[in-house]
């Protein structure tokens, strides 16, 4: 019988081209400037331009400011108010890269995984300026190179939505069963799974895995530790 150990080295040892979602394998994006409290402010925005109607009552008390620009989205799509949402929402984010807290095991994974001849993209809902200066600042910039896709101003294009993947594997040059993606939600595992890519759940806590157990994700770890054992194994 094969193990879980024999598995995840089949995994990760096999693919030419990793794609990381950003916010969980890479990083806590918001470990220092607080996601409830963007979506807030956010919720704020929005009702000082009289645009309440956009949001229902339990969208108002969302604590992911992703939920406030995805309701807003749904019913006011390419608008300028949402336009200069989700524009707001990047100057937040560029502010949450500078304290930002490094994955336990994440840079040297990355790391490990270039000194193996594996080329690497970002694939996340994030700003791609906002993950961009986190790999600056982290010295991880020359580890991904141009290769960081995120969100753009069409909003539909969000994960679980394939986009950010299919631009990854075009610019990569890569083909779907080549690839692998690392991410830490269902819209990850729904993405990579659009887009042909094979899938590893990255689980911090006890929530983040039963969700993606319940979205039907085969191969989690709760450490990147484990990651690395495997590829040197």
């Amino acid at each position: 019988m094969t193990s879980r150990s024999e598995n995840l080295q089949a995994l990760i040892t096999r693919p030419r081209y990793v794609l990381f979602d950003f916010d969980g394998p890479i990083c806590r994006f918001f470990a220092g400037h607080a996601a409830d409290r963007v979506a807030v402010e956010l919720v704020d925005w929005l009702d000082e331009r009289g645009m309440q109607h956009l949001l229902t009552d339990d969208e108002r008390r969302a604590t992911d400011p992703w939920d406030v620009l995805r309701a807003a989205d749904r019913r006011h799509h390419g608008k300028d108010v949402v336009v200069e949402l989700e524009e707001r929402l990047t100057q937040e984010e560029l502010l949450a890269a500078s304290s930002a807290s490094p994955t336990a095991h994440a840079d040297l994974l990355v790391r490990r995984l270039v000194e193996r001849g594996v080329r690497l993209a970002v694939t996340t809902n994030n700003s791609p300026d906002a993950a961009r200066r986190y790999l600056v600042d982290h010295g991880l910039e020359a580890c991904f190179g141009p290769h960081v896709y995120g969100r753009t101003h069409d909003l539909s294009l969000l994960k679980p939505h394939p986009d950010c993947l299919l631009r990854a594997l075009a610019a990569l040059d890569a083909e779907p069963a080549d690839a692998l993606m690392v991410g830490d939600s269902p819209s990850d595992l729904v993405a990579a799974q659009r887009a042909g890519v094979a899938f590893l759940g990255y689980v911090r806590n006890d929530r983040k895995e039963q969700q993606l157990r319940d979205a039907g994700a085969e191969h989690l770890v709760s450490s990147l530790e484990d990651v690395l054992r495997a590829l040197d194994g």
